[in-house]
């Protein structure tokens, strides 16, 4: 007989309500005395993102100096625990000058049955995913803001979590800020997956 065991990793740094964490993991616990089976861990990947590489033009802010489109990336999850009822995605830079980090993406309420963002589902104004909720940011307003470093910088790594919640819904204000929201999602967290990219001028 097996019992399935979920758990979530978290590391040492900056965890700024669910920005920085290590891949969640699941395994299955034989209770008859037989050898483990693995299951597979619960992953994000991105299409215009991939992990540990430079963003791209099209994700990039469009004004303060950068041109790009500022185009939310598409992303694709799977394996997410059995007994999520909402998700949440978040977009956070964690090497701003100040130290303290900046939310560039709040998005929350997503049904547990989606497991994929098409490009350009960050724009409120899109409404390409009805009924989601588009969260501040910390350039004050809802929404995706693409990465738009100082120039001088060394390279900022900005890190894109999906949160699998135990909840249906957010309890959260309308006019929350990022950082209130992340800390919700951090109270309501089952599992988080998340990549990493750069960007520098």
């Amino acid at each position: 007989m097996l019992r399935i065991v979920e758990k979530s990793k978290m590391t040492n740094e900056q965890d700024q309500g669910g920005a920085l964490l290590s891949p969640a993991f699941s395994s299955a616990v034989s209770t008859s005395g037989s050898e483990p089976v693995a299951i597979p861990a619960f992953a994000l990947v991105s299409p215009d993102l991939p992990s540990g590489q430079t963003v791209g033009h099209a994700q990039l802010f469009n004004g303060r100096g950068c041109s790009g489109q500022n185009l939310s990336p598409a992303l694709e999850w799977s394996n997410a625990p059995a007994r999520t009822r909402s998700l949440a995605v978040t977009l956070y830079d964690l090497d701003t000058p100040t130290g303290k980090g900046c939310w560039h993406w709040v998005m929350y309420n997503i049904p547990p049955n989606v497991s994929r963002l098409p490009a350009g589902a960050g724009d409120p104004s899109r409404a390409l995913m009805p009924g989601v909720t588009h969260g501040n940011t910390d350039f004050g307003r809802p929404g995706y803001i693409g990465p738009c470093p100082p120039v001088g910088d060394k390279p900022h790594r900005y890190i894109v979590t999906v949160h699998a919640l135990d909840v249906d819904r957010l309890d959260v204000p309308a006019n929350a800020t990022a950082a209130f929201i992340g800390f919700t999602i951090g109270a309501h967290r089952l599992a988080s997956a998340t990549l990493t990219c750069k960007y520098g001028r």
